[in-house]
């Protein structure tokens, strides 16, 4: 990464959320039989966005008992107990029956990121996680998620003191990690709503943004840059060192590419995302990766909705 980007060579990467079997890819050598990408409209896809195949998709899901989630909520919140960590993501991989193919799902999606990789996973990620462009490094961590079709949806969740703690927490992480590698770093909008369009309900998604300098040269080590950004607080939690190994040992298995980051450099601009909305294939079954921010205030009960609503194919 620090050697395309100081000599200007466009690359795409994928880094998983452990760190120990990054991908990268000169744009100009990528096979789309192996791996198909459009983030922002960059793509080597010949489909259009939202092609109409999955008019009709079917996902059947199969997500793990309360009992057990509640086991794993507890585990976390013994932890946030003893102040081993104030914020923890907690995913779960979920078995889900589909009547469309990876490749199907990919071309259907009118996602911000999506990414397909052949026999292993395809994301439709709407969570930007870093872009750089002109001496300028912005992140955009998504915490946050409520049924739009709550009445007065927006409020309810701007004056929810577990997600009002969620946010303002992950903000301050993101803004101490950009201050590693940038200066100036100073949030420039605060808690903003995306819609997200679902299959089955449409969700209100609450962003902020956060930007900082870089220092000439920066193309050169891009690679340095991404790499002591992660793994995304959004997806991991704070603090993050001791987060990521609670993470470990509570979800058991890891999370490979899941709620890792892809990312594309053109020769002059960086854009990425964080690979959330994720389905992967092991063996001859699919399984969904979903999850949420779990803190002091959250109930488990809610905690195990949102982890399920979020299991959804595109809607078209």
């Amino acid at each position: 990464m620090n050697e395309w980007g100081g000599t200007g060579i466009p690359f795409l990467f994928i880094i998983d959320f452990e760190q120990v079997k990054p991908l990268i890819f000169r744009l100009d050598e990528i096979d789309p039989g192996d791996l198909l990408y459009d983030f922002n409209g960059i793509t080597n896809s010949l489909a259009p966005r939202g092609n109409g195949k999955l008019s009709h998709p079917q996902l059947i899901k199969h997500p793990e008992s309360y009992e057990e989630y509640l086991r794993k909520f507890s585990i976390v919140n013994h932890e946030i107990a003893l102040g081993n960590t104030f914020l923890l993501n907690l995913t779960c991989s979920t078995p889900v029956e589909l009547n469309v193919s990876l490749r199907e799902i990919f071309d259907a999606a009118t996602a911000r990121y999506r990414l397909w990789l052949k026999d292993q996973f395809v994301c439709f990620s709407p969570e930007i996680f870093v872009s750089i462009s002109n001496d300028k490094i912005r992140s955009f961590p998504m915490k946050g998620t409520i049924d739009a079709s709550i009445p007065d949806a927006e409020n309810v969740i701007l004056n929810d003191p577990k997600e009002t703690a969620e946010h303002y927490t992950i903000v301050d992480l993101i803004r101490n990690d950009l201050s590693i590698v940038a200066t100036k770093v100073r949030v420039k909008r605060f808690r903003y709503f995306d819609l997200i369009r679902t299959g089955a309900t449409n969700l209100l998604q609450v962003s902020s943004e956060i930007c900082g300098c870089l220092a000439k040269g920066y193309e050169s080590a891009l690679g340095d840059i991404i790499f002591s950004l992660l793994p995304a607080g959004s997806v991991s939690g704070a603090p993050k060192k001791k987060t990521t190994e609670i993470i470990a040992a509570v979800e058991e298995i890891p999370r490979g590419y899941y709620t890792g980051i892809a990312g594309i450099f053109d020769g002059n601009s960086l854009d990425s995302g964080v690979m959330i909305r994720f389905i992967e294939k092991r063996g001859n079954g699919y399984f969904y990766r979903s999850g949420g921010g779990i803190t002091s205030f959250s109930d488990p009960q809610s905690e195990y909705r949102e982890m399920i609503d979020k299991i959804y194919v595109p809607a078209v």
